[in-house]
């Protein structure tokens, strides 16, 4: 069974960075996607940035140029790193993962972390 679990989550001023991980364990599958989703309250939730076995990554226009997500095969830690942070940025982020590997940005996922939550203030 595959279980993620994030962290790196806080409190920042616009403008600033923060470094998101995500511990994946259980992942046996050589095709799949892994991603990182955001839903801030009352808004629907929506997909950040994503990367597949391949390493190829797709980003939301939102946050292009801005963000960067990243996976360490030898770690099993997927990342992203978030510059250039805007108040709309605030948001409980999530890491998923689903086998096989196709549209992983809008794919739909089987696997959830629980969550950490990013919060920027101007």
């Amino acid at each position: 069974q595959e279980q993620l679990v994030e962290s790196g989550g806080g409190s920042v001023q616009a403008g600033g960075s923060l470094r998101l991980s995500c511990l994946d364990s259980g992942n046996t599958y050589s095709n799949y996607c892994m991603g990182w989703f955001r839903q801030a309250p009352g808004k629907e939730r929506e997909g950040v940035a994503a990367i597949d076995s391949d390493g190829t990554t797709s980003y939301a226009d939102s946050v292009k140029g801005r963000f960067t997500i990243s996976k360490d095969n030898a770690k099993n830690t997927l990342y992203l790193r978030m510059n250039s942070l805007k108040p709309e940025d605030t948001a409980m982020y999530y890491c998923a993962a689903e086998p096989g590997r196709a549209n992983c940005l809008n794919n739909e996922y089987s696997y959830w972390g629980q969550g950490t939550q990013v919060t920027v203030s101007s």
